[in-house]
């Protein structure tokens, strides 16, 4: 089973095991977090898609590790008008192991 969620303003295809770096959610190591923004569930031939999210889906993570990603160097330069800048950005994130993908379908068998 797999699913596409939303977090940080981008879009991830996980799968239950995967390992995988989001942007920084504040987190104790450890900790299992909840993804609710699944926007959609598909397992072999079988596709839920959401409008715009997929109902009583949810993805359980847990959080492996706070860290930095490497330096991403910035250089901009006008020739012939002595205009040099140097800019260096590390972006922070959040490693995160997917345990359970539930898709909610138990949710709509009960109504």
């Amino acid at each position: 089973m797999y699913a596409v969620i939303k977090t940080g303003g981008k879009q991830y295809r996980v799968v239950s095991g995967e390992k995988l770096k989001i942007e920084q959610i504040p987190a104790d190591v450890g900790a299992e977090l909840t993804l609710d923004h699944v926007l959609m569930v598909g397992e072999g031939e079988t596709v839920r898609v959401g409008t715009p999210l997929v109902a009583g889906a949810t993805v359980k993570a847990t959080v492996l590790s706070q860290g930095r990603h490497d330096k991403v160097r910035i250089f901009k330069m006008r020739r012939r008008k002595h205009y040099q800048k140097h800019q260096g950005h590390r972006q922070n994130y959040t490693e995160i192991r997917v345990d359970v993908i539930s898709d909610g379908a138990a949710l709509l068998a009960s109504d």
